[in-house]
């Protein structure tokens, strides 16, 4: 009898975590069914990147589900607010969530992914959170992935009848950029593919000085490779 190979669903976002995060999911054997939204955000170029990710890791499907969190604004992404700008990461605040925090979007994306793993019975959900080179947003630390995998199983018929247990799978969490990075060079990813810029321009071209731009560029340094990227500024 043919064996059916293991499923996960992986949020996109086409920049270096997510992917990694696929790269992580891939080599552990999973079908990929890879999920990315046009939530309203300033710009799709990192839709784009999705798709060239999707197709470099030959996932199963690549679906690009459409929601609009402009309705609600409060972001620099998703409403008539600047993308802050810095000259260096050092600048940027340890204390305060910054203006591109996008309010509920994880919960928001997490919510779709359940839905999909439990049509497909993928058993894992991957998410390219980390909790240490990020930019502070609540619903990228550790506490909140376990109090929403355990929402999760509550949720489903699946989860109720016990017949897919969901894993919420965070592979990053603990690691800085750099380590990501280097984490992804040893499994071959092609960072070219990616984006992580906040406000890219009309070439697709990333600014450089968005936290976003700040943290990647720290993160090649450190890991002591040359970052493929195409800045404008």
């Amino acid at each position: 009898m043919r064996s059916v190979k293991k499923r996960a669903v992986v949020l996109s976002s086409g920049g270096i975590d997510s992917t990694t995060a696929m790269a992580i999911a891939k080599f552990e054997g999973f079908d990929i069914y890879s999920l990315s939204f046009r939530y309203g955000q300033r710009h799709y170029t990192e839709l784009v990147a999705a798709q060239k990710v999707a197709e470099f890791f030959s996932v199963k499907k690549h679906l690009i589900v459409n929601i609009d969190l402009r309705s609600f604004g409060g972001s620099a992404l998703t409403d008539l607010i600047d993308v802050p700008k810095h000259q260096s990461v050092d600048e940027l605040s340890k204390e305060e969530i910054p203006i591109t925090y996008v309010p509920a979007r994880n919960t928001i994306f997490l919510s779709y992914a359940v839905a999909w793993a439990e049509v497909v019975k993928a058993e894992n959900i991957f998410i390219g959170v980390t909790a240490v080179d990020y930019s502070g947003y609540p619903d990228c630390r550790p506490e909140y992935i376990a109090a929403y995998e355990k929402m999760a199983n509550l949720a489903t018929k699946t989860g109720v009848t016990g017949e897919v247990l969901l894993k919420i799978r965070t592979p990053l969490i603990d690691m800085s950029k750099s380590e990501i990075i280097l984490k992804g060079a040893e499994l071959g990813v092609d960072y070219s593919l990616t984006l992580s810029c906040y406000d890219p321009d009309t070439q697709g071209r990333s600014c450089g000085r968005c936290d976003s731009c700040l943290h990647r560029i720290k993160g090649f340094k450190d890991a002591g490779m040359a970052d493929p990227t195409i800045y404008y500024y």
